[in-house]
């Protein structure tokens, strides 16, 4: 083997293509598995709803951590390529994540690398969810898409616009319970606490005091939880609590956001209202 061949092999990131793999490999699982239920409905085999939904599902979590990578690389932030994490049940990962490998500079550059992401992930899942629609088979029994407000909405313009005899709903489908999925997970990566994007957010907008958002949103959380017996909210106040309630300062914390940010950083917060389910899973009426 020659020895510029060598070198360029030795420099591939293969930690990050082997996690991805495995990532391929048990979204892929997890989607036959769905199909082979009959959880979609469908006459597809189920290695094609493993396939359709594993496809989805990828393309949009990728998206939002090439939407952090890229981002960060533009402000000079180094940053390593996305590490997916894979796991052999549920919808077969934990997401993904990028390693942050030099200070952010200021609060400017940390808003635009955190919302980057979730920005970059909706311009995919929104389309892809409403594209499942529109392949969805119909039944008369209902299926409740949990309680996000832009899910059900799309979901009410999708069932007028293929003219649904009446007492009949949309069912899952490969493709939208993907993205379904994925237009959750962008909720409460949206949430203004701690290492969240939306945690990002909030201490580019407020520097330390966003540690008060923190605090809120976790004791909140655990409350609506234990009331509601939604035990999916005090899962996630823990884990916001056990990677830090504290935000990092940037190396220019002085900086303040200008207008076009101050707008954006609304409209992340119009877009966690639109996309929150405290019920998220979809269940048969």
């Amino acid at each position: 083997m020659p020895e510029e061949t060598g070198m360029a092999l030795r420099r591939l990131p293969w930690l990050n293509i082997v996690l991805l793999l495995l990532t391929v490999a048990s979204t892929i699982a997890a989607g036959y598995l769905y199909g082979a239920m009959g959880l979609f409905g469908l006459t597809l085999p189920p290695w094609v709803s493993g396939l359709l939904f594993a496809s989805t599902l990828l393309l949009i979590l990728g998206a939002h951590e090439l939407g952090h990578y890229f981002v960060a690389r533009l402000n000079g932030v180094e940053a390593s390529l996305p590490y997916f994490i894979p796991v052999p049940l549920g919808i077969g990962t934990l997401g993904a994540f990028i390693r942050m490998r030099s200070d952010i500079p200021n609060r400017r550059t940390l808003f635009d690398v955190g919302l980057a992401g979730p920005l970059a992930g909706l311009a995919l899942a929104v389309p892809l969810f409403i594209a499942g629609l529109l392949l969805a088979p119909i039944y008369r029994h209902p299926l409740l898409y949990g309680d996000g407000l832009l899910m059900r909405g799309l979901i009410l313009l999708v069932e007028h616009v293929r003219g649904l005899p009446p007492d009949h709903h949309l069912q899952l489908h490969p493709v939208s319970f993907a993205a379904y999925i994925s237009l959750f997970i962008t909720a409460v990566n949206l949430l203004p606490a701690g290492q969240l994007d939306g945690g990002h957010v909030a201490y580019a907008a407020l520097g330390r005091r966003s540690f008060i958002f923190a605090v809120v949103i976790v004791l909140s959380l655990a409350i609506v939880g234990l009331v509601t017996r939604r035990w999916n909210l005090l899962l996630w106040a823990g884990l916001i609590t056990l990677f830090g309630l504290r935000h990092p300062p940037t190396a220019d914390d002085e900086s303040s956001l200008d207008g076009v940010r101050w707008l954006l950083a609304a409209a992340a917060c119009f877009i966690l209202l639109m996309l929150f389910a405290v019920n998220p899973l979809p269940l048969a009426g």
